[in-house]
C-alpha cells in the first residue's frame, strides 16, 4: 500500500520506518547529525523549513508539511483497508 505524505509524495507503507515531530530532529544533536550525513548524500526530499513532520524511509528521509497526527492517520487507514475482505468478484 502507499501513502501520500504531502508535497506531491507518495511512499510505500512497508518502506516506513519512523515518523516524527520535526521538533524532535532539531532539538536532538544525534538527530542533526544523522540528517546532515543524509542531506550529503543527497537524500533528503521535502521543504525542511515549512515541514511539520520528518517521515524516515529505508532509503530516504522526507519532509512533510502534514503533521505526525494527520500522517498516523493515513497510515493506520491504510492498515485498516487492507485487512478487509475483497468481495469485488461477487458483485459480476
Amino acid at each position: 500500500m502507499f501513502i501520500h505524505i504531502g508535497n506531491d509524495n507518495v511512499i510505500q507503507s512497508k518502506d516506513v520506518i519512523s515518523i516524527i515531530d520535526r521538533n524532535v530532529v532539531t532539538s536532538s544533536i544525534i538527530m542533526e547529525e544523522m540528517m546532515n550525513h543524509v542531506k550529503s548524500q543527497e537524500k533528503v526530499l521535502g521543504p525542511t523549513d515549512e515541514a511539520k513532520s520528518v517521515v524516515i524511509t529505508n532509503e530516504e528521509i522526507y519532509f512533510s508539511t502534514l503533521s505526525v497526527s494527520t500522517l498516523k492517520k493515513r497510515a493506520s487507514m491504510i492498515s485498516t483497508i487492507s485487512k478487509l475482505d475483497d468481495f469485488s468478484d461477487e458483485l459480476e
